[in-house]
């Protein structure tokens, strides 16, 4: 318990001074906002400092920020988060297996809508269809979010796309590149994907208890880095624009999106959600090949998607299919 407390301190100490960068903040302010003596600041600061943060210490003015170690931490993230409830809840690991399979267990647990887990390193993350999906350490993003929507189990695969959304704007606003959906949640630039994206559920016969989501992004990895097998359909920010991104205001502004989308697919419905991931998709009108699970192999023209998120494909015949699970590809 008492190493619970100390890390509780430290963590909002360094949070104090991601909110203050531009600022000097004395041990004496610190210490009373946070509630510890002015020892205890010095000695968080101090290990602090041994794990890479570079913090500038000067008498009588106190402590201020100038660097940090690159990749992520929850203080980084919550400072200055402008959410209403997303991400206020924070689990976060140096590395782990898999963000989604932690968060599973806290939602099993019982951990509040809208915690978030989230890594430097994931080893073993797993995407749609069995993919898998690995993370870098400090140039990726990975995590899963923990909701509890009221929605019947069959509405539940519209978050999905409306992550897909959130995660296209996001990059959009970020770097300036705009995005393309590749039903139903794949995000492509110049066919290169950038995002993956798994929803999976907790229910009790048809009850929600609740909606993981995990999201990867490929923000700063170098192109070297992607293995021989991938560096025809993987791509990241950086091998795109060239330049390097701050992960944790990326982390931020996809919470402030999903957010704000979420709020208006909760009092809305899917229908206001439809139009924007439409306007970003890919394979609209495009004759498609469709890979279901168990092999089975359909071709037709891609029609766009219903009011419930499903794929409409207008076969040959003129018929329409609704595809709920597949991979597709097309010329």
């Amino acid at each position: 318990m008492v190493q619970k407390m100390a890390n509780h301190s430290k963590e909002a100490i360094l949070t104090l001074l991601y909110e203050h960068r531009d600022q000097f903040l004395s041990g004496q302010k610190i210490s009373g906002l946070i509630g510890c003596s002015r020892t205890a600041v010095w000695k968080h600061i101090k290990s602090l400092i041994e794990e890479g943060f570079q913090i500038e210490s000067v008498q009588r003015k106190g402590y201020k920020l100038t660097k940090a170690p690159a990749g992520l931490n929850a203080s980084a993230i919550a400072a200055g988060l402008q959410t209403k409830r997303l991400g206020h809840t924070i689990h976060f690991f140096e590395s782990i297996g898999s963000t989604q399979k932690e968060a599973l267990r806290l939602a099993d647990e019982g951990a509040e809508d809208g915690t978030v887990v989230v890594t430097n390193e994931q080893t073993s993350g797993r995407g749609r269809l069995g993919h898998t999906w690995q993370s870098q350490r400090g140039v990726t993003i990975a995590m899963s979010m923990i909701l509890r929507p009221e929605l019947p189990m069959e509405k539940t695969p519209q978050l999905t796309l409306l992550t897909a959304v959130a995660a296209a704007d996001v990059i959009e606003r970020e770097t300036g590149l705009s995005c393309g959906i590749k039903w139903p949640n794949d995000i492509l630039y110049d066919g290169k994907k950038l995002v993956g994206i798994l929803t999976e559920l907790q229910a009790e016969a048809t009850y929600v208890k609740a909606v993981v989501i995990g999201t990867g992004f490929n923000v700063n990895t170098e192109p070297a880095a992607f293995p021989d097998s991938l560096k025809n359909v993987a791509g990241s920010l950086r091998s795109i624009t060239g330049k390097r991104y701050d992960l944790a205001p990326f982390v931020q502004q996809f919470f402030v999106s999903f957010e704000s989308l979420y709020d208006i697919y909760l009092s809305d419905g899917f229908k206001s959600i439809r139009p924007l991931w439409e306007a970003r998709a890919l394979n609209l009108g495009k004759q498609i090949k469709v890979r279901q699970p168990g092999g089975r192999i359909l071709e037709g023209f891609a029609r766009g998607i219903n009011d419930d998120g499903v794929l409409l494909l207008e076969k040959k015949d003129g018929t329409i299919t609704h595809i709920y699970s597949a991979d597709i590809e097309w010329d």
